[in-house]
C-alpha cells in the first residue's frame, strides 16, 4: 500500500470488479451495443405473452400534485417528454461547443459536413413524398431525415485504427447539423395549436437563463431550477417540450472563470498555504484552516472548467446509458403479424421511409460533398476519399433514436400509420448499419 494512501477492507477487491466495467462502458462502442440490446429486447416483448402488461404499464399515469392542482402524464409521455428533454439538453451543448470551438467554428471546417448533411435531410425527405404524394401520411416525411449519432458511431469504431480518425469527425460534424435539422424540423413542423400565453411564459423563463449567462452564473443549479419550469411553459404551449433542452444547453456558459495560467498560478499559492498548515496541524479532522484551502482548491477546478463542458461530460453516461436505452424500451417494441407483414411493409409508409434512409441518406451525404469538393467550395480532410464518404452516407440511414421520435409526433394516435412507420424505421436502420459496416470493411485497410 502507497504510504500516506487508505484504503477500505473491500475497496481492492471492488477495484479488480469495477475497473473493467468502467473500461467498457467507456468505449465509444459500448452505448451503440446497449441501444442494440434494447430494441432486440422491446421487440420480444411486444411479440410476447406480457405485450399488453407491458403497454398498460406504459399508459399508467404518474401525477405531481400541488394541492389540489395536479400534473400528469403517463410513463410513456413522460420517458418521450421528460427524459428526452435530457438527450436534448446534451445535444445542445455538443452543438453549441462545436459551433463555438469545434469542428463548426470556422466556415471552412463547417462547410463540408454542412452541405452533407443538408443532402442527408432534401434527399430522404423527397424519397419518402416519393410514395406519399398527398394526404395526412405525408406527416411522415421528417422520420427519415434523422441520424442515429450513437448507432452511426458504434458502428464506425467497431472497424478500429482501419477507419481514419478524420472519418469519425467527419461523422460526427455532420450528425451534429442532422440533430439540429431535425430540432428545427420538429419546431417548425411538428407543432400545432400553440397557446401564446404559455409561449410567453416561455419566453420571460429564456430571459432569466439568459440573464444568467450574462450575469456570470456557472453553477447548474439555477438554470436546472428555470430550466424545468420552461420544460413546463413549452409543454403546455404546445411546441414540443424537448426544445426546452436545446435552449438550457445554449445558455450554459461556455468560457470557464479562469485562464489555465491563472489557475495553476493559484494552485501553487494555495499548495504552499496547506503545506505550511499540515505542518502546524497534521490531524485533518480537525483542521478547519486546510479543510477550507482544499474547499477553495475544489472550486477553484470547478471554474478552470467551462460550465457547458462539466455538464456534457457528467451527463453524458447517464443519458447514453438509461435515457436512451429505455426511449428504446418503450419505443421500439413492433409487433409482427407475419400474416399481414408483407402487407405492413409494403405501405406507402413503411417504403417511404426505407426509401428515405436507404437511398436517399447516402446519395444524399455523398452527392452534396462530391458537388460541394468538385465545385472547389471545400475539400475532402486529409485522409478521406468519396468511398469514405458513401459509407458514412450508408451508416447515415441509421434513424433509429431520432426517427421514431418524429413518428411518434407525426403519427400521433394513429397506430397502424406508426407501426408503418416503426417497421420501415428498423428494417432500414438495420441494412444501414450492416450496409455501412461491410462497405467501409471492404473499402479501406487494417494498418
Amino acid at each position: 500500500m502507497p504510504k500516506g494512501v487508505y484504503h477500505a477492507p473491500w475497496e481492492r477487491a471492488f477495484d479488480r470488479i469495477l475497473t473493467p466495467l468502467e473500461d467498457f462502458i467507456h468505449r465509444q462502442t459500448t452505448s451503440g451495443i446497449l441501444l442494440m440490446i434494447c430494441a432486440v429486447v422491446a421487440l420480444v416483448i411486444a411479440n410476447s405473452p406480457i405485450h399488453e402488461s407491458y403497454e398498460h404499464f406504459l399508459h399508467e399515469q404518474i401525477a405531481i400534485s400541488f394541492g389540489n392542482k395536479a400534473f400528469s402524464l403517463s410513463i410513456h409521455h413522460w420517458i418521450n417528454e421528460a427524459l428526452m428533454a435530457m438527450f436534448f439538453f446534451i445535444m445542445g451543448l455538443e452543438l453549441k461547443r462545436e459551433l463555438l470551438v469545434g469542428e463548426l467554428s470556422t466556415p471552412s471546417q463547417a462547410l463540408l459536413p454542412i452541405m452533407a448533411a443538408i443532402g442527408g435531410m432534401v434527399i430522404p425527405a423527397l424519397g419518402y413524398l416519393v410514395f406519399n404524394t398527398s394526404g395526412p401520411d405525408t406527416k411522415g416525411w421528417g422520420i427519415p431525415m434523422a441520424t442515429d449519432i450513437a448507432f452511426a458511431i458504434g458502428a464506425l469504431s467497431l472497424l478500429g485504427p482501419r477507419i481514419p480518425k478524420n472519418l469519425i469527425t467527419f461523422l460526427i460534424a455532420l450528425a451534429i447539423v442532422d440533430d439540429l435539422g431535425a430540432v428545427a424540423v420538429i419546431a417548425l413542423f411538428y407543432t400545432e395549436n400553440i397557446d401564446t400565453m404559455a409561449l410567453f411564459y416561455a419566453a420571460v423563463l429564456t430571459f432569466f437563463l439568459l440573464s444568467f449567462n450574462l450575469g456570470g452564473v456557472r453553477r447548474p443549479l439555477p438554470y436546472a431550477a428555470v430550466g424545468i419550469l420552461l420544460w413546463a411553459a413549452m409543454l403546455a404551449s404546445g411546441i414540443h417540450a424537448t426544445i426546452a433542452g436545446i435552449v438550457v444547453a445554449f445558455v450554459i456558459p461556455i468560457r470557464p472563470k479562469f485562464e489555465p495560467h491563472t489557475f495553476v498560478k493559484r494552485v501553487d499559492e494555495t499548495n504552499k498555504k496547506m503545506e505550511k498548515s499540515i505542518s502546524e496541524n497534521a490531524d485533518i479532522i480537525h483542521n478547519n484552516h486546510f479543510r477550507a484551502l482544499v474547499m477553495s482548491l475544489d472550486d477553484g477546478v470547478k471554474l478552470v472548467q467551462a460550465p457547458a463542458q462539466r455538464l456534457e461530460h457528467s451527463l453524458h453516461l447517464p443519458v447514453a446509458y438509461l435515457v436512451i436505452p429505455i426511449f428504446a424500451l418503450a419505443n421500439a417494441g413492433i409487433p409482427i403479424d407475419f400474416a399481414e407483414f408483407s402487407e405492413v411493409v409494403s405501405s406507402p409508409i413503411t417504403l417511404g421511409i426505407i426509401c428515405g434512409l436507404l437511398l436517399g441518406k447516402p446519395l444524399g451525404i455523398a452527392g452534396f460533398t462530391w458537388v460541394t469538393v468538385k465545385l472547389g467550395m471545400a475539400k475532402l480532410p486529409d485522409g478521406l476519399n468519396m468511398k469514405h464518404v458513401l459509407g458514412v452516407g450508408l451508416l447515415g440511414g441509421i434513424g433509429f433514436t431520432m426517427s421514431i421520435f418524429i413518428a411518434d409526433l407525426g403519427f400521433i394516435n394513429k397506430p397502424e400509420e406508426l407501426l408503418a412507420a416503426k417497421t420501415g424505421i428498423l428494417l432500414a436502420s438495420a441494412i444501414a448499419g450492416f450496409g455501412g459496416f461491410f462497405w467501409l470493411k471492404a473499402n479501406t485497410v487494417k494498418p
